[in-house]
């Protein structure tokens, strides 16, 4: 045997050796694993931050933008004939360049008829060679199947670039001709998306926004009424590589791409290719190539949506994960993979130095464990055999009322039946020859009711003669009977089922009830009781719900206290539920549950001595 043991041991040395090696291994791979989850989770969050803070800094100039759109159409609101001196010094004030970078140009695009456009190109005609620029090939003229055209008439600043586009027709395109409509009848700003190349490179975009210009003279209120006032509507084109470089130049990360994507369709006219989304891409912008595809795994990504007045941009923000980690967050990672390893380690020598006393420990635990559950199951058997008991001595008592008030009937209530119709033919033959002696005798018949009534209520104490008239009747009488001595408002709301259960069942849903009322009479201060009785199946439930100041926190369980213990031991005893619930707004609600297994064929027969029918003759 002692050889045996010490081959095991040398056995099972090496393989807690090797488990223990292994499973420090595992703790430190584990911890490198998440230390570095964590330290890009970090650098993902403060990198969506700063992408953030640029989306902000894009809305904040597409509202800039928007402002300078507004003030310029309050120009033309205050005053529908406004020159192009005047349009010129207005956008000079403005100094875009410094206050509005990215705005290429302010225009201002007036509504006409076909009758009225040999006039405008005439007057643009004019100021084209005003200004040394060539005039363009082919004249202004009506189109069939229109009625209405938007024609540039002031371009700001006044540049060979934007004086080419003097005299355009604005709704040439049916796509933009239906956006200006909306925008005209809804007196919203208009961005069709629709992209004008303004330099060279891959992506040189500009967009434009327009909103509609009304007489100040004339209500706007409906659709009618903007389309009569509409004289024409002002614009401005932005560049979207310096809108974006400027938020750009102000990250706090050098590196960073950014890909600007335009999410909404724009239709497109016969015999044109479709079009990119890509509003500006950071690294085409530059010209520089900033990142690999290769290192698509080495990149931090945060794309969020701007709102381009009714269209969807989407910024998709990039840049490498080694841009935003420090030296320490390199090394960080191997050390706690070195603490965990060493720890797990440790941890598990002591394991395995302690692993015969947890044996024994156990052990003990065991047998603790096996004498508790012994202690548990005598525990319950007593308490069985002392749920039992009070059942029987609740049967007993019971039986010993039942008994009492009989006899009492029997004896007590007959005697004083006998001496009332002593004392009323006393009374009888002396009403009219002795009056001292006919008063006394009157005096003895009313104090023989008063004993009998005094008679019937205590048998009503002991046991209920309504009992032996169904639980149904019991019930209805308490209630009844509670009412008039309380005061208190009280409905009871019952099926039209009549409810068969064992006298002793009968008697103890009795009880449970008489008790619960007592309860609501002497704590609950109540002014109205509802108690519910129904039957589904073989479950007969009764709930009393009353509208007092609830149950106090512990009153359950205070000492001296036995009426709802004394209510859940006959639920127990009956094979029942019981649960109560209570609040300072909602008073006490008591509901009970027990089974019915009892039948018509199975009641008890009827007393032969029938105590209910003869007391009320005496009364």
């Amino acid at each position: 045997m002692p050889p045996r043991s010490s081959s095991n041991h040398h056995v099972v040395m090496p393989t807690a050796m090797l488990t223990g090696a292994l499973l420090s291994v595992a703790v430190g791979a584990a911890l490198y694993l998440a230390t570095a989850k964590a330290i890009e989770t970090d650098a993902h969050t403060r990198f969506r931050g700063m992408a953030r803070t640029a989306q902000f800094a894009i809305e904040a100039r597409i509202k800039s933008y928007t402002d300078v759109l507004r003030g310029t159409a309050g120009l033309f609101r205050a005053s529908s004939m406004v020159g192009a001196d005047e349009f010129r010094h207005y956008v000079e004030q403005l100094d875009t360049p410094r206050n509005f970078p990215g705005i290429e140009v302010i225009n201002f695009a007036r509504a006409v008829g076909p009758a009225e456009l040999p006039a405008v190109d005439a007057d643009v005609r004019r100021r084209l060679r005003q200004y040394g620029m060539p005039e363009p090939a082919t004249k202004l003229q009506a189109l069939p199947g229109r009625d209405s055209y938007t024609i540039l008439l002031y371009m700001e600043p006044a540049t060979p670039q934007t004086l080419d586009k003097l005299g355009l027709d604005l709704e040439a395109r049916s796509y933009i001709r239906r956006t200006a409509a909306e925008s005209r009848d809804n007196n919203t700003i208009a961005a069709s998306g629709f992209r004008v190349r303004i330099g060279p490179g891959p992506i040189q975009n500009a967009l434009a926004m327009r909103l509609p210009v009304y007489r100040s003279d004339m209500p706007i209120d409906t659709v009618i009424q903007r389309r009569a006032a509409y004289i024409g509507s002002v614009g401005i084109g932005f560049g979207v590589n310096r809108m974006v470089d400027g938020v750009l130049e102000g990250f706090p990360l050098d590196g960073v791409r950014l890909v600007l994507t335009d999410l909404d369709d724009i239709p497109q006219e016969p015999g044109e290719n479709g079009r990119n989304g890509v509003l500006y891409d950071s690294n085409q912008a530059t010209k520089v190539p900033q990142q690999l595809v290769s290192n698509e795994a080495g990149l931090l990504r945060a794309s969020l949506p701007i709102a381009f007045n009714q269209r969807h941009w989407l910024a998709e923000f990039s840049i490498e994960k080694s841009a935003l980690y420090t030296r320490f967050d390199l090394f960080y990672p191997w050390l706690a993979a070195l603490a965990g390893t060493l720890s797990t380690a440790l941890l598990y020598a002591l394991f395995q130095t302690m692993a015969s006393s947890r044996r024994s420990a156990l052990r003990m635990a065991e047998d603790m464990t096996r004498e508790l559950r012994a202690s548990q199951a005598k525990l319950q058997a007593t308490n069985e055999k002392l749920r039992q008991l009070a059942a029987h001595a609740e049967q007993i008592k019971e039986g010993e009322r039942k008994r009492i008030a009989r006899e009492i009937h029997d004896e007590l209530a007959q005697n004083l039946l006998a001496l009332k119709i002593e004392a009323e033919i006393l009374a009888n033959r002396t009403r009219n020859r002795h009056g001292r002696l006919y008063e006394r005798a009157s005096a003895t018949v009313r104090q023989i009711d008063l004993t009998i009534r005094s008679v019937r209520q205590i048998i009503n104490d002991l046991r209920p003669n309504v009992l032996d008239l169904g639980l149904n009747a019991a019930v209805d009488w308490q209630v009844a009977d509670f009412s008039r001595r309380t005061g208190i408002e009280c409905e009871l709301v019952e099926d039209e089922t009549e409810h068969y259960l064992d006298d002793g069942c009968a008697t103890a849903f009795f009880r449970i009830l008489q008790e619960s009322l007592n309860n609501v009479a002497r704590h609950a201060r109540a002014t109205k009781v509802r108690i519910d009785l129904h039957q589904h199946a073989d479950m007969l439930t009764m709930t009393i719900r009353d509208n007092g100041i609830g149950m106090q926190p512990g009153s359950r369980n205070r000492n001296g206290s036995f009426g709802l213990v004394g209510i859940e031991e006959r639920v127990n005893i009956l094979g029942g539920s019981f649960s109560i619930s209570s609040g300072p707004e909602t008073g006490t609600t008591i509901v009970v549950t027990i089974p019915v297994g009892g039948h018509p064929s199975e009641l008890p027969a009827a007393p032969t001595h029938d105590s209910g029918a003869a007391l009320p003759a005496i009364a």
